[in-house]
Parts: structure tokens; sequence; C-alpha cells
């Protein structure tokens, strides 16, 4: 009686294990490797982190520009300039040319990842895509009485409705945009950022234990701070820091910054584990990541801390507030129980007496800081340094490819 049900769903299970096979993440650097002419465009992509964060979303398009046409941005202004340039050519929605010359209306403004900066006040991170007569499409700053000083020129690279590149023949500039302040400027009053984000008490420590000064010392190079607001240090799992000697101070406060950009984008798509100013050895002192939707978490081995905002971002640098001071297991390993370790990934599988094993049939658990586990729902691609990042397109379904042989396998003892 159960035979043909039995073999429907075993039909379903392996379509969609078929469609899962052929799920798709995009690499912006490896499509725009196989263009030398946006060799430029490519390259500042790469040193502003933008790739991380084009490579971390499911829908966009890409406005690049060719090496010409990148003349007059690259070398005449701060990385951080250039990165905000470059965000507004990042339109957060899927454009191909035959959806181009489909506007309803003729006119439409799009928000673009410059608009998830922060930085850009009312409209500014906002682009005017218009229809014009003759078959051009023209692109300009929302801003009012901003023109469409860009036009279309030819499609590069779709991936429907994933990933869209298309060549514009200049720049879109929103006003104020090339005349943000240096990183320099922007960080030369680092304590008083950081309490005016709600982190006061972070900001006292490091000036009492003189660790600001190695921030200090590390923005040129690069710098990634992680500051607990006031809140994280009143949590009763904080350990008494009074008790800390003076080195030991040092340590943590080091512990909670980078000597590297390593913005949101990049946190996201991180796979590895992270060195901090205060690794002195392999696997000491380091963190890794993990991503639930556009959330991102640190886990130390001990507590997992949640990127709470981002205080400032100017290329290289960038510091973030979190919910909870990062414990170190160096340093406080016995000042808290750590979760208890997950269950085996690769569990027996189930006789038909038995049924289906708790593990399979049982929900998941919620990531630990133990085993950070990025949401299915927010997969990154994969970091610079990992093998799928070299290729333009890879398959990544593991989670649904798990639960989908799960199902099989109870259809199976269903059946019998």
């Amino acid at each position: 009686m159960a035979a043909p049900q039995t073999f429907s769903l075993l039909a379903l299970t392996f379509s969609l294990l078929a469609l899962a096979s052929t799920v798709r993440c995009h690499n912006i650097t490896q499509i725009l490797a196989d263009n030398p002419e946006y060799s430029s465009f490519n390259s500042y992509l790469s040193q502003t982190k933008l790739a991380d964060e084009i490579n971390s979303r499911s829908t966009i398009t890409l406005l690049v520009l060719n090496n010409g046409a990148m003349a007059s941005l690259a070398g005449k202004h701060p990385l951080s300039v250039i990165k905000n340039a470059l965000s507004l050519l990042v339109l957060l929605d899927y454009y191909d040319p035959q959806k181009l010359h489909k506007i309803s209306d003729g006119t439409v403004l799009t928000t673009t990842l410059y608009q998830t900066t922060g930085n850009a006040p009312g409209n500014l991170g906002f682009v005017n895509i218009t229809d014009l007569k003759g078959g051009k499409v023209g692109f300009g700053s929302a801003a009012s009485g901003s023109k469409l000083d860009s036009s279309y020129t030819k499609s590069v690279k779709q991936i429907p409705y994933n990933i869209s590149v298309l060549e514009i023949d200049a720049p879109i500039i929103s006003p104020g945009l090339l005349t943000a302040p240096a990183p320099s400027a922007a960080v030369s009053n680092l304590t008083g950022l950081l309490e005016k984000a709600g982190c006061k008490t972070f900001a006292g420590l490091l000036v009492s234990s003189g660790v600001l000064k190695t921030y200090e010392s590390t923005i040129e190079k690069g710098l990634t701070v992680f500051a607990p607001n006031d809140e994280a240090f009143k949590d009763d799992d904080v350990p008494d820091l009074t008790k800390l000697t003076q080195a030991e101070v040092v340590s943590l406060l080091e512990y909670h910054a980078l000597a590297e950009y390593k913005p949101k984008g990049s946190l996201k798509t991180n796979k590895n584990k992270i060195s901090t100013l205060a690794t002195n050895g392999a696997g000491k002192y380091d963190i890794t990541t993990s991503t639930s939707g556009d959330e991102v978490v640190l886990h130390t081995g001990i507590a997992p801390s949640r990127l709470a905002d981002t205080v400032l971002d100017a290329t290289p640098v960038v510091i973030f507030s979190v919910d909870k001071v990062l414990l170190p297991p160096e340093l406080f390993g016995n000042a808290t129980s750590p979760a208890p370790a997950p269950a085996p990934v690769t569990a027996p599988t189930p006789s038909p007496a038995e049924g289906p094993s708790p593990t399979a049939a049982s929900p998941p658990a919620p990531p630990t800081d133990e085993s950070p586990e990025s949401s299915p729902s927010d997969s990154p691609v994969g970091s610079a340094n990992s093998k799928s990042a070299n290729a333009a397109v890879a398959v990544s379904s593991p989670s649904l490819f798990t639960a989908l042989v799960t199902l099989v396998a109870v259809a199976v003892s269903v059946s019998l």
C-alpha cells in the first residue's frame, strides 16, 4: 500500500537533490579576472574588501568600469573614498539588459551598497536608472539636481537571478562622495569615537593600559576593532578584570583587535581562524566567525559575541561595537563553562526497526562557540584562501543535501 507513496517521495527527494546540486554562488573576482580590461576595477574590489561583500550577497548588479574609466578614481583619492565610489556601483537588485529597457515609467531609483554603510544621508546612496530614447540607458545619483553622467555600454556576465555585471562608461558621483576625510583624520580621536558609540569603559581601558598606542600604530597597515559596549562589561559572565595582571589586561584588550582591515563582508565570508593582536603562536588568542542571515557572530571558545553596529568603516580601519566582552580561553579557560560539544556529524544509518536516529530526526542545535557554523540561508561562498573562492561559481548546499539524504532513509524505513 505504501509502495506508490514511497516511490513518489523518493522521486521528489531525488529531484530536490538534483536541484541542490545546481545551487550556485558567485565569485566576482574570478568573473572579472576573465576580462583584463577590468583589472584596475577588480584590484580595487579586492583592496577595499568589497569583493567579499559582493560575494556574500545573493542578489547583486555590479556596474563595472574599464581601466580607462577607472583612471579618474585610481590613485587620485584615499582608498576609503574609492571604496565609497565603488559601493555606489553595487546595486542591491538584479538588472540585466532586458530589464534595463523595461523599467516602469522609464525611471527607477535603486538602492546601492553605499546606502547600507550609514555614510549616505538622505538618498545619496540611491542611483537613478533611466531608459533614454534611442536604446540608451543613463545612470546618475538620486540626489536632487544630479545629472545622468554615466551610460550603459555592454553586458559582461549574468547568472540569473543571482548576479549581473554591466559595464558603464563613467563613475557615478553623488554630492560629497569624493571629499570624505582620510582614515587618519577619521580615527584621530579613536577614544572619542568609541565613547560616542557607547563603549566608554572599553575606551578607558585602552588609555589606562597603553594599548591605545598599539592600536594607533597599526592603522596605516590595517586595523579592525571589536569594542564591547558598556552593557557588555556589566554582564554576570564577565570575570573580575581587576584581578588580572597588567600583562593579562594588555592581552585581553589586544584580543579585541586585528592587525588587518576586515569589514563585515569579509567576516561573513570568513572560513578560517583569525589571528588577533594578542596572537603569540599557532592557535593562540584567535577567533572564529559564523553567520546567520546578515548577522555575524564572533567565537572565542568560551562565549559568542555578536557584531552590534559598525562605528566606523574607513578603509583600512573598521570599528565594530559588540554585545559581549571577548574572553580568550588562554586567560579565562575556567571562568565559564563552554557549551556542550555537538553530536558527531556522521551518525550510523538507522535500521528499519529502529527508525531514524534522534540526530537525524531532531532539529539541529544552534551553533555552539566550540563549533561555529554558518546559517544555510546565508552560507558564505568561502574566503580567498579556500578552493571555492578560485572559481566563478561553486556548488554550496551541504546542509540541504544531508537533510534530503535523511529524508530518503526515512522513506525507505517507512516502506519496509
